[in-house]
């Protein structure tokens, strides 16, 4: 599955799942950011399969700049929804592997908190998974 997926299709799975880290480490503000985005970016970098492959061959695509969340936001949340696209396109069980991958990034972002999630990031989350779903 890895090698059927063109370099710009692996770039936008990197893309979405690394801006997911930094979209959450973002919204981790109220918490501590440097802890959210470490606990993601661990959960992330256990991906498996094509996923997980795309990711690991991308690093360049961990450095996702913006001015700000918005910013951010409008390269990541629909890089997420043109990753589920075309790897449902591939292969739709790689698409399930991505899925649970950004949820499982999304816990672990969760679990950096003590207690429950912000509501800063509670709402990112659900912008992600809004994405994933579109």
């Amino acid at each position: 599955m890895s090698n059927t997926l063109s370099a710009a299709d692996q770039t936008t799975v990197a893309t979405a799942a690394w801006g997911t880290v930094t979209l959450l480490s973002i919204a981790g503000i109220a918490g501590s950011a440097h802890k959210v985005a470490t606990d993601a970016a661990l959960a992330l970098n256990a991906a498996t399969g094509a996923v997980g492959h795309a990711i690991a061959d991308n690093p360049k695509a961990a450095k996702i700049k913006g001015k700000n969340a918005a910013e951010i936001a409008d390269r990541v949340l629909p890089a997420l929804t043109a990753a589920v696209k075309v790897l449902e396109a591939h292969e739709p069980a790689e698409a399930e592997n991505f899925r649970t991958t950004i949820a499982v990034v999304i816990e672990a972002a969760n679990r950096a908190h003590k207690g429950e999630p912000s509501p800063t990031l509670a709402e990112m989350a659900r912008k992600v998974t809004e994405a994933l779903d579109a």
